[in-house]
């Protein structure tokens, strides 16, 4: 079965349009987003929201039929929320920087959307290493920096169908940052972080706190370095 099959089995099968017969029956025809009464029910639209329906989780019944994780939207809404039958929009570039340990990362995972296209160096040595992201052999550093450097390019030039790229690192240098931003169109977004507020989250980060000799001069090294 191709995979996007599975998503309209699923929708074309009696255990959800039982389930969906219930919610509306229990919840009034109002679409969350424009707060307009949808008179007719053919017309509701129940939406997987906040966990998006994958054909990776179709099959989990915590997402696909938990009442908790479905809103009902106008036609409109819905489709206004999944790019569908509107214009394509531009393709936002972010580039999120700041020490380490100043929560780069989080900042991302809360902001992006599924299929954004994520550079970011801790995922990249992971990556290509197996390792845990808190451990970056020095002997990977130039593999790494040449798979960033073409996922730059492929941002550059707009190569792929993704919705936004967020560019993901500490930049201490300024004029590194505005070089990234000038080539990409990239928005810059400093994420903010004393040197002692990231002492402080790499003693309660179990895992990095037994290297932390090596992060401790990670962070001094960002600070020492560091132009706003």
């Amino acid at each position: 079965m191709a995979k996007y099959d599975i998503l309209k089995s699923f929708y074309n099968s009696s255990r959800w349009r039982k389930f969906r017969v219930a919610i509306i029956a229990e919840r009034d025809p109002v679409c969350v987003d424009c707060h307009r009464v949808i008179a007719n029910s053919k017309e509701i639209e129940l939406d997987h929201d906040p966990i998006e329906l994958t054909p990776e989780n179709v099959n989990d019944p915590n997402v696909s039929l938990n009442p908790d994780n479905v809103r009902i939207r106008c036609h409109d809404c819905h489709n206004r929320r999944h790019n569908r039958f509107v214009h394509k929009q531009e393709q936002g570039v972010f580039l999120i920087y700041g020490p380490p340990l100043s929560g780069k990362t989080t900042y991302v995972l809360k902001h992006m959307q599924r299929g954004d296209l994520v550079v970011d160096m801790d995922k990249l040595y992971s990556a290509i290493s197996l390792l845990p992201e808190y451990d970056k052999p020095n002997e990977l550093l130039r593999n790494v920096l040449g798979v960033r450097d073409l996922l730059i390019d492929n941002i550059k030039t707009r190569y792929g169908k993704w919705r936004s790229a967020w560019i993901v690192g500490t930049y201490p240098d300024k004029y590194q940052r505005e070089r990234i931003s000038d080539a990409t169109g990239a928005t810059i977004i400093y994420c903010e972080a004393t040197r002692e507020e990231c002492m402080q989250r790499l003693e309660a980060d179990e895992e990095r706190r037994n290297r932390r000799e090596e992060w401790t001069e990670y962070i001094d090294r960002w600070f020492e370095r560091f132009i706003a």
